[in-house]
């Protein structure tokens, strides 16, 4: 199920500035900052205010439907809410690289376990430099 129609399933009201939002986000394949989405959201609609991309983005993490990074930045970035996944931050360029691991996810599960815990929910980001090869 794509973005919009979750969101409208959801009860939100689904106006043509926000459809706009809703599809650079889903078009984005980094994480972008309120700014950038408000950058890209100009490039298709020049009526669309940042307060709107603002109030959407905070909607839209309030409903679960897009997440809020701040990788240690002193801006927000966001993504999809599609599927789990984690994150590792190159700390000289800014990059961040996503991943899934199995092994990771067993052992998430051992330590809540072990620790008399059900695990539900967390958040996991890695910060890196690349090796000289």
């Amino acid at each position: 199920m794509n973005l919009e129609q979750r969101c409208a399933d959801a009860g939100m009201k689904m106006t043509e500035q926000r459809r706009v939002i809703l599809k650079v986000l889903t078009a984005s394949e980094d994480h972008p900052s309120v700014e950038t989405v408000y950058q890209r959201v100009k490039d298709v609609d020049s009526s669309i205010s940042i307060a709107t991309v603002y109030r959407t983005l905070h909607l839209l993490d309030e409903m679960n439907m897009v997440q809020r990074h701040d990788f240690n930045e002193s801006y927000s970035r966001f993504e999809v809410n599609l599927e789990h996944h984690h994150h590792l931050i190159d700390l000289e360029s800014g990059d961040v690289v996503e991943f899934q691991n199995e092994e990771l996810e067993r052992l998430k599960q051992r330590i809540a376990a072990e620790l008399g815990y059900e695990l539900v929910d967390h958040r996991l980001e890695l910060y890196g430099r690349k090796k000289d090869d």
